[in-house]
């Protein structure tokens, strides 16, 4: 089998902030090719959840996306912190954003989102039988509003485009599929 591996001859950092990097890389691939610059953007690993209550209802987050200028529908998580686990950043995100806590939590799967450009994996959860504990703890910059769905309810919003988080569409078809709601 061929192998596609390019040669990375080098790396330079072109801008770096807290929650975007961009850097240029010196490639070569496998029959010579050179490609300069090809651009990384380094973002963290984050993680999401499909969380389901103990009455059955999908507990989703909604708010404003500027990038879009959108209020969007989506799962709880977030950016897993530095030397955290993607188990313990998805229970407390949830924790954080809906006040649930988790007790049953399934790897669905681990994705890249943008292989092409971007350095970063997403870690996508089941949870069943969560139980809310209290209220919301946010960020100082999160303003996330807590809604509860049936699963018709989900199955709508997703036959009429109405959830935009690209790779959240699919964990909710894995979560949806493992527990035989399709």
């Amino acid at each position: 089998m061929k192998d596609l591996t390019w040669k990375l001859h080098s790396s330079k950092y072109v801008f770096e902030d807290k929650w975007f990097i961009a850097r240029a890389d010196y490639c070569e691939m496998p029959d010579g090719t050179i490609i300069e610059p090809y651009y990384v953007l380094e973002f963290p690993n984050w993680c999401n959840v499909v969380l389901i209550s103990e009455n059955e209802e999908i507990v989703m987050v909604k708010q404003y996306r500027h990038a879009i200028q959108t209020t969007t529908i989506e799962l709880p998580g977030g950016v897993i912190d530095a030397k955290e686990n993607p188990e313990d950043a998805a229970i407390r995100e949830v924790l954080e954003e809906t006040g649930y806590v988790i007790n049953d939590l399934k790897l669905l799967y681990k994705t890249a989102p943008n292989p092409a450009t971007n350095n970063n994996y997403a870690h996508f959860y089941l949870a069943t039988g969560a139980k809310l504990l209290g209220d919301q703890n946010l960020d100082k910059f999160e303003d996330i509003e807590t809604i509860l769905y049936s699963k018709e309810e989900i199955l709508e919003l997703l036959k009429e485009g109405k959830i935009l988080h690209g790779v959240q569409v699919g964990a909710l078809y894995a979560a949806f599929y493992h527990l035989k709601w399709l």
